[in-house]
């Protein structure tokens, strides 16, 4: 299971009890915050693209929108989701846990600007009942991220 191989990726740097496993799916967004009893925003959400032979993975706050134009200005290419029959194959994870961490070889992380405004964030942990809560220090950390990009849609909440 690819929680498990999260587990043993938090665990060599002693972060495995970080971990927070639930009883309820916290598969979208909505029922993330809601088994946390935080704001949709502050959920970091996976999304995961795919273009050529090249599979990227963008962490942005969870209420934004991939702005297409952004994506492609930023890419050079326009987006195209991974398929959700394709998702485990090429990531490691299944949709509703795809996370940045413990992914396949040679899948790119990027971190959308729209994850800057919090202290912490909720990225999954590979399972449709799983997340982590994490600075932005340890995001960036941890994920392995390439870049800082701006791929959301301008039309973002403030932070609460």
């Amino acid at each position: 299971m690819a929680i498990d191989k999260v587990k043993a990726f938090f665990k060599e740097y002693g972060m495995e009890e970080r971990i927070r496993e639930f009883d309820v799916s916290s598969a979208t967004v909505e029922l993330a915050a809601k088994a946390l009893g935080c704001e949709n925003e502050r959920i970091a959400k996976t999304l995961s693209f795919t273009f050529d032979d090249e599979v990227i993975l963008i962490v942005a706050a969870g209420d934004v929108k991939v702005d297409n134009r952004k994506f492609k200005d930023t890419f050079g290419k326009k987006a195209k989701m991974v398929a959700f029959e394709d998702a485990e194959k090429l990531i490691g994870h299944a949709v509703g846990g795809v996370c940045p961490f413990a992914v396949n070889e040679g899948v790119k992380v990027y971190l959308d600007e729209s994850l800057k405004r919090f202290e912490t964030v909720f990225p999954a942990c590979g399972s449709s009942n799983s997340a982590i809560e994490l600075t932005i220090e340890e995001l960036e950390k941890y994920s392995g991220y390439i870049s800082w990009i701006d791929v959301a849609k301008d039309n973002i909440t403030e932070a609460k």
